[in-house]
């Protein structure tokens, strides 16, 4: 773990930071900078537009970096791999796209109560544009999604997508995906998954899983901001609308209008981003030097002891499965990347202002999952999340200054 660490900057700082919410965002590798910082300094160019050394560069960089991410989620063509900014951006391209051109007044999307903002408000949008009905799975009281909802909203023959995260950001249960997709395409309907979280914690197949879209961010891989994928079937990408117009995106312009060019092209309007791609790239291929069994063997013993550690202090509810289980017959692959709790009497921001004080992050508020709250009956959470590079002696830590805390707020 010492290597690890030694590998981030920000964990190299005195005195050492103790960092739990990689989940908002996760630290970057040395890997990951040298990375961008050669590009900026040997390559920097626009791809696909010049014939000088710097843009040829440059568009193998680039190009490269989309093969990279073919590869790590096992897409059947580079040209499903668009790149975007973020993952918001990438659903809001299916819901734009896809959905304006298929879903019409009548028509239902499904989602789940644990979903992020990011994939519920672009479904919303589009309720608002066409007309369409957006019909709600529900959990049960350890964060297990309620199946038999899911199986009544697709018998009624109206939905035409699920929605889907792969992995709750507050909570940091795991739907059943193939389980899900399955009972999808059973009815014809097409399954999209937010794999935001999911992306650093468990492998991902999009072959295996048959999902048709799929999309994350590089902030939460260990990688660059501001860039994104979105993975899509090619004959799905085919059939859809541009979302955005510019440069890059056309075959040819006239006066009387235009037309669009190939995948990936046609999704990906004027400038991309080209130096967060080749991050993006970079914290990939310094992520597979570690086994995904090492990776989640690690963080999940530390999420056990956070848990055992948590469960020590008086009046605090850690919310969804993890609460509500004994070690001893708690199947821990049912937990990844985070859980959230509640101090009695303790506003989450206060609790997060104190720690932060002590050069401890956690993170505090809905966490962009107002209506998994308003579930929850509480209008607010902490959440603490982990990383490769998580450690004991910061669970310690944590735990420590929430018990100095309490006593502080409450002597």
């Amino acid at each position: 773990m010492d290597a690890v660490r030694r590998q981030f900057p920000y964990l190299r700082a005195k005195p050492q930071p103790v960092y739990l919410d990689s989940a908002a965002m996760a630290q970057v590798p040395d890997a990951v900078l040298d990375a961008v910082n050669a590009w900026e300094q040997s390559s920097r160019s626009n791809v696909h537009r010049g014939m000088h050394e710097r843009a040829e560069a440059s568009t193998i960089a680039y190009e490269s970096a989309r093969s990279t991410v073919q590869t790590f989620i096992n897409a059947t063509h580079a040209d499903e791999i668009i790149f975007t900014k973020s993952c918001t951006e990438a659903i809001n391209l299916v819901a734009r796209s896809w959905g304006e051109q298929n879903l019409h007044t009548g028509d239902a999307v499904v989602l789940s109560i644990l979903e992020h903002h990011s994939n519920i408000v672009p479904w919303q949008q589009l309720q608002e544009r066409k007309g369409i009905d957006i019909l709600w799975v529900d959990m049960d009281d350890e964060g297990g999604l309620r199946y038999d909802q899911l199986e009544t909203h697709l018998q009624s023959g109206r939905v035409k997508l699920v929605a889907i995260t792969a992995l709750s950001n507050v909570l940091g249960t795991a739907p059943d995906l193939p389980k899900i997709i399955s009972l999808a395409h059973k009815t014809g309907a097409l399954v999209s998954v937010d794999a935001a979280q999911a992306i650093a914690h468990m492998p991902i197949d999009v072959q295996e899983l048959d999902c048709d879209f799929l999309a994350f961010s590089g902030h939460k891989l260990y990688a660059p901001t501001g860039v994104g994928v979105l993975y899509g079937k090619r004959e799905l990408l085919q059939s859809m609308p541009p979302f955005l117009g510019g440069g890059m995106m056309i075959r040819n312009v006239t006066t009387e209008g235009f037309s669009p060019a190939d995948l990936p092209a046609k999704f990906e309007a004027g400038t991309p981003p080209i130096a967060q791609a080749v991050g993006l790239a970079a914290a990939i291929d310094w992520l597979k030097q570690y086994s995904w069994k090492d990776i989640q063997t690690h963080e999940q013993e530390i999420l056990q002891l956070t848990i055992d550690r948590l469960k020590s202090i008086p009046a605090l509810h850690i919310l969804g499965a993890a609460g509500n289980f004994q070690f001893s017959i708690f199947n821990f692959q049912f937990l990844h990347g985070c859980l959230s709790f509640t101090l009695s009497s303790v506003h989450p921001h206060d609790l997060t202002e104190i720690l932060g004080r002590k050069g401890i992050a956690l993170r505090a508020g809905h966490h962009c999952c107002m209506p998994l709250h308003k579930r929850l009956g509480i209008p607010a959470s902490n959440r603490l999340s982990v990383g490769i590079y998580t450690t004991k002696e910061e669970i310690d830590a944590c735990v420590k200054a929430i018990l100095e805390a309490q006593k502080k707020l409450h002597p």
